[in-house]
């Protein structure tokens, strides 16, 4: 069934309620609005995420995107929790984008901490007014009446009512004040904490579809949209008429576009009655480009504009404290050390794709997408052609990976502008190679870096100056160049409010490169530089590396951060999460021979503490095998389903060191080198690591995502290993441009 076809009854359920009261969430806050009668009576519909029939069916929807982060099983489980059914009673479907569910979106490991409290407070809510129901149909007081399992038990005279037969009673009553309904008692859960699989598992492996890519509609034609291989470029000319007279083409014409790298670039469209057919007519396209400023840029060009900036004061200081060069000058020992990183791509398995469908008629676009912030898309959309929002549908389709590309939303934009030309449904599909050459890219950097460690071997001064990327910016105030997404170093950045003597400076170098959120953006890359100059800097003091991060976070519980983006950053839970990898891991415990060896990273990412330790083989001749990592998270006082937790800290470790080993973008003439898997490699099954352990640490603080605070502390923790295994340090990526030979 196509979502087409469910989505006009979903929108009516959840644009109405049975007679009641609807609890929705607008901006993370609950709040109450009154609606109509649903078109089933008697059927229980609280608010905008619970429904219950008179059969006793409990259908729960999921309203934050699933990327494969799990969500769509994770949220809905703290629902059932406290509406207290039996997870086997319980469908889950997904919602579209609506303003009655609240902000919807899927990134930076928000879904979870930003709706937890409220689902809890929802089914809750629900739960009383059931037992408040069996309580008014028995005679009876509430407070004598037990939820459990989808039913309500009066003990004392043994009756028990099943939530469906109590549905009809439960929606004539009024819904009562969130803040008078009693929350169960975490150690009375049932089901969050254990072990759930996806919602979805089942349908994927059966390759059910799901996905955008998957989406049919009646009538529907197919896209290919061709941009510019020099990123920036636009098109001047094109030989359509040939491409209109291919068998199957329905159409072809240039998209003029915007100026905004991120939004609608300029490009043609090719459209006909099948992928094939519009693939095939895409090797024949001859277009003119006019590939502007970008075909200057080459990443050689890039690493020298870097080496000559890192001789001169960074072009802002992020962060200025005591006097490095003093400090410097008086260390018992310094080092100096210059990391770099490439562009890279995000490699989603599911290429970028949308189905739109704009009717002229009525002035509506209805769009297909497996997008991580629907709320965006429509934005761009309504911006980008003037378009009222509510003349916008978007239906969100499951996504075959994310990790920050579907934040971006040109492949929706893409898809619109080429359905305003046609009259019919239409689905864009990229290719492989657009997706890896037209993405928006994790941004490259450079950072030149200075220590110096006292007698007693305490780290006294850091100097880091940054060389990032950034795009140019049209603002009300002026041109302005804007660094990517993950290219803006804080100052409050590990260990810049622990160093008496630290300057941290910033220099960015103009580009036409599109960039965008790349899982755990930032901290990816920082994460690496950081931990890896830290080790430097332990060895330098010839300290174990576990004892010198201790002494570095040093006693106080909080350290404040400062400036306008300044994150507070609990020293307590970090040196707890470093402590438990240590004792878990065995850290000092045994001698390792050479080319064996154990290294160890934290990083404060996403509201997540995380520490990690790796363990090594290297042979001879230089080939890298990781045996274990132990993971240790603290991520606040509940998780939600086990199997996820794991999977996420398991995922996030093998695509960390499938990331730091194998991928690069190189850049000539303004055009991305690599095109698809045969020259741009992910690892493979029988190179992830041997073990990986999974530790949390449950503390007492709200709960956080673990989609990204895993992830940046692998990268280091391999390298430590790497250089106390061989004596080599790894101080440019990916790992398979380093030679780790040793004799």
């Amino acid at each position: 069934m196509t979502r087409a076809a469910t989505s006009p009854a979903r929108r009516r359920f959840l644009g109405q309620s049975a007679g009641a009261l609807l609890l929705a969430m607008q901006g993370g806050a609950i709040s109450l609005a009154r609606a109509a009668d649903l078109e089933q009576a008697g059927e229980f519909a609280p608010n905008a995420f619970i429904r219950i029939g008179t059969d006793g069916r409990v259908t729960l929807v999921s309203k934050q995107p699933e990327i494969g982060q799990g969500i769509k099983t994770s949220l809905p489980m703290v629902l059932a929790e406290e509406l207290d059914v039996d997870w086997k009673d319980v469908r889950v479907v997904q919602g579209d984008l609506d303003p009655v569910y609240g902000p919807q979106g899927a990134g930076g490991s928000t879904s979870t901490p930003t709706n937890y409290e409220n689902f809890r407070r929802l089914g809750a809510t629900a739960r009383t007014m059931l037992v408040q129901a069996a309580a008014r149909t028995w005679g009876v007081p509430a407070s004598e009446c037990r939820p459990g399992q989808g039913s309500v038990l009066h003990a004392a005279s043994r009756r028990k009512l099943g939530y469906g037969a109590l549905a009809k009673t439960a929606a004539a009553l009024p819904v009562p004040d969130a803040k008078d309904v009693a929350l169960k008692d975490p150690s009375t859960y049932r089901l969050l904490g254990t072990r759930v699989g996806g919602v979805d598992n089942g349908l994927v492996v059966a390759g059910k579809p799901l996905f955008g890519i998957d989406t049919r509609l009646p009538g529907m034609l197919y896209a290919t949209y061709v941009k510019c291989p020099v990123l920036g470029g636009r098109p001047v000319g094109a030989n359509l008429a040939a491409i209109k007279a291919m068998p199957g083409v329905k159409d072809a014409f240039v998209v003029e576009g915007t100026d905004n790298l991120n939004g609608l670039r300029p490009g043609v469209a090719i459209v006909a009655n099948s992928t094939w057919n519009a693939l095939r007519a895409r090797k024949k396209l001859e277009v003119t480009w006019d590939e502007g400023d970008g075909a200057k840029h080459s990443w050689a060009g890039f690493e020298a504009q870097a080496q000559a900036a890192s001789g001169d004061p960074g072009q802002a200081v992020q962060r200025r404290d005591g006097d490095v060069d003093a400090a410097l000058a008086g260390a018992a020992r310094t080092v100096e050390a210059a990391y770099s990183y490439p562009f890279i791509s995000h490699a989603s398995m599911e290429p970028q794709n949308c189905t739109a469908w704009f009717k002229p008629e009525s002035g509506v676009l209805e769009l297909w997408a497996p997008t991580q912030n629907p709320g965006a898309g429509q934005a761009l959309v309504a911006s980008t052609f003037n378009l009222p929002k509510e003349r916008i549908v978007l239906h969100i389709t499951r996504s075959g990976g994310g990790f920050g590309r579907r934040l971006s939303s040109d492949f929706i934009v893409e898809a619109a502008a080429i359905a305003q030309k046609v009259n019919a449904p239409v689905k864009l599909t990229w290719t492989r190679e657009d997706d890896l050459q037209q993405d928006h890219f994790r941004a490259g950097g450079f950072h030149f870096l200075r220590g110096g460690v006292d007698e007693q071997g305490k780290v006294v001064a850091w100097h880091d100056h940054f060389v990032t990327f950034a795009n140019r910016v049209e603002k009300e105030s002026g041109s302005v160049l804007q660094p990517g997404s993950g290219g803006n170093l804080s100052g409050d950045e590990f260990p810049g409010r622990w160093v008496p003597n630290c300057l941290i400076e910033q220099t960015p170098l103009e580009c036409r490169i599109p960039m965008g959120p790349w899982r755990a953006p930032g901290s990816n890359v920082f994460a690496w530089v950081f931990h890896s100059f830290i080790d430097e800097l332990a060895h330098a003091a010839g300290r174990d590396p576990v004892a010198f991060r201790l002494d570095l976070l040093g006693d106080k519980d909080m350290m404040p951060g400062t400036g306008e983006r300044g994150t507070p950053y609990n020293v307590a839970r970090m040196r707890g999460v470093l402590k438990a990898v240590a004792e878990k891991s065995g850290w000092g415990g045994r001698r390792f021979p050479r080319g064996k060896g154990a290294g160890v990273a934290f990083h404060f990412s996403h509201r997540g503490y995380v520490a990690q330790v790796a363990e090594v083989t290297v042979t001879r001749d230089g080939k890298l095998t990781v045996d274990r990592v132990v993971v240790v998270a603290d991520v606040g006082a509940q998780i939600v389903n086990l199997s996820g937790a794991e999977h996420q800290i398991e995922g996030s470790v093998i695509d960390g060191l499938s990331t730091l080993m194998l991928p690069e973008l190189d850049i000539e003439k303004g055009r991305i080198v690599q095109s698809n898997f045969h020259d741009y490699q992910l690892m493979r099954m029988p190179d992830i690591p041997t073990k990986i352990e999974s530790h949390f640490l449950k503390t007492d603080y709200p709960v956080t995502g673990l989609g990204e605070p895993a992830f940046p502390p692998l990268a280091p923790a391999v390298c430590n290993a790497i250089f106390a295994a061989t004596g080599k340090r790894v101080r440019e990526l990916p790992l398979s441009k380093a030679d780790l030979s040793w004799s």
